[in-house]
């Protein structure tokens, strides 16, 4: 993501990203008593610069849409996403899945009108979000499971099983 746009965690949360977070460590950090400071880091060259800018550009989804953070997961049997869609109505949240991807998406409304004036902080994040996850492993549609609870949402994917077998009976004409 660019330095611009801040993320939906941060926009949700009013956190700082790590950049803006290290500018202000490096304004306020105290004198080091007897121990050399760390070795400036070294900034990237240009040309991988522009790959991870292509690479964070490749998950960002519709202008304007907030991402959501997730954790994806393997178990034996199933891939898990989780991600905290608290505040959500289960029936204004959209999971669209395919044997490879996943696309979260829904809106966050905020339930009655504040004047601007009248905030002294506003910090949580009110619109829509969404986000597409490309999977390791195909998956089995069908049998997808989506859970909310206390915020969380939680979708279990089971894996398509490519080294299953099964004996076909033949069936005889006769």
């Amino acid at each position: 993501m660019g330095k611009g746009k801040k993320s939906f965690f941060e926009r949700l949360t009013g956190s700082v990203s790590m950049e803006e977070y290290d500018d202000i460590i490096d304004d306020v950090a105290p004198p080091t008593r007897g121990r050399r400071p760390a070795p400036a880091a070294v900034e990237p060259e240009e040309e991988e610069y522009e790959e991870e800018v292509a690479e964070e550009e490749e998950f960002e989804e519709e202008s304007g849409d907030g991402q959501l953070t997730v954790d994806v997961y393997q178990t034996p049997a199933d891939i898990i996403i989780k991600t905290m869609v608290a505040g959500v109505h289960p029936s204004d949240l959209d999971v669209s899945i395919t044997r490879d991807m996943v696309t979260i998406r829904g809106k966050r409304e905020e339930a009655r009108s504040i004047k601007e004036a009248d905030y002294f902080h506003k910090e949580l994040y009110w619109g829509s979000f969404s986000r597409t996850i490309l999977l390791p492993q195909e998956i089995e549609v069908e049998e997808a499971e989506a859970v909310e609870k206390h915020g969380l949402l939680i979708l279990k994917l089971p894996k398509i099983d490519k080294a299953r077998q099964t004996k076909l009976k033949i069936k005889s004409d006769r």
